[in-house]
């Protein structure tokens, strides 16, 4: 334990926690790593996205005449966050708006993470608190990247997620980023998405309609042999996947609350579509958590 890592604890599961970012860069399970290890291809483990996932027009966000720089999933993924508690097993860290937040995003706020590690899996809680007196207009996202494939010398193509329920429902797809207008058919066939590197030419596959509320990863449709993890989300209405179509060697599942925006949006920050609106003085609690095991 240091200032800047936190390191949890529960049976064989060990989990490490980063004070900036307030990110996870370490879940494992005995001496298998889960999570992708900030590699050249992607130098990130878990970033925590807010105020906004995915990005902005111009990376420009417009409230009542001013213009405010934010740049792609926002600023808390490069903030320091306070640490609030820290034990075997459990740590919360809070960022609150400060001088440098208000000069991208003017809005009062506190943002606190918990995490909580058991002997099957990780629970990450985000609590969004609007401490001002006026509507706070917010998105928050998930971004773990977890190896892929999660057993080395296993192939790629081996792998893929299954649903907890089948998922016909077009998905959206981006354009330098920002959501294109039309929706586009479902690469899910039935409750399975086959996994290939050919999957990411169009950047991440984005649910906006999405009917699970989990999803299994690992090799085969079902029962699968080596590590695999599932992840099951609450409060969260989307979900991307994403990985690069280069070879890199990470696979991300992302509970999102909001999304890029579409093409050709120009408006009020608090008028793009996918956004929370949190009432003055009150909060919006979501959360995820990751299970992990072999078979």
């Amino acid at each position: 334990m240091t200032d800047d890592t936190h390191a949890l604890r529960s049976g064989s599961l060990t989990a490490t926690v980063k004070a900036h970012g307030a990110e996870l860069c370490s879940l494992k399970d005995g001496g298998v790593e889960f999570l992708w290890q900030a590699g050249p291809q992607w130098p990130r483990h878990a970033p925590l996205l807010f105020p906004i996932v995915g990005r902005l027009a111009n990376d420009e966000l417009r409230h009542r005449g001013k213009t405010y720089r934010m740049t792609q999933h926002g600023f808390a993924r490069d903030s320091r966050f306070a640490w609030a508690e820290r034990g075997e097993s459990r740590c919360t860290l809070v960022l609150d708006d400060n001088e440098t937040t208000r000069e991208l995003y003017p809005f009062p706020f506190r943002l606190t993470a918990a995490y909580a590690l058991d002997e099957s899996g990780l629970d990450l809680t985000f609590t969004i608190a609007n401490t001002g007196k006026e509507t706070l207009p917010a998105s928050i996202g998930g971004h773990p990247a977890f190896n892929w494939p999660l057993q080395p010398g296993a192939a790629k193509q081996d792998y893929a997620l299954t649903f907890e329920r089948a998922e016909p429902s077009p998905v959206r797809r981006l354009d330098a980023g920002l959501l294109r207008p039309a929706a586009e058919p479902s690469p899910v066939e039935g409750d399975a998405l086959a996994l290939t590197e050919s999957l990411f030419v169009d950047d991440a596959i984005i649910f906006d309609r999405i009917e699970s509320r989990s999803v299994r990863y690992a090799r085969g449709h079902g029962a699968s042999t080596g590590p695999w993890l599932k992840m099951s989300w609450r409060g969260f209405r989307e979900l991307g996947v994403w990985s690069k179509p280069s070879g890199a060697p990470f696979l991300c599942i992302e509970p999102w609350r909001g999304h890029a925006s579409p093409a050709g949006f120009q408006g009020e920050f608090t008028d793009k579509p996918g956004l929370m609106h949190i009432a003055a003085g009150a909060e919006e609690q979501l959360s995820f958590r990751i299970e992990v095991g072999s078979s």
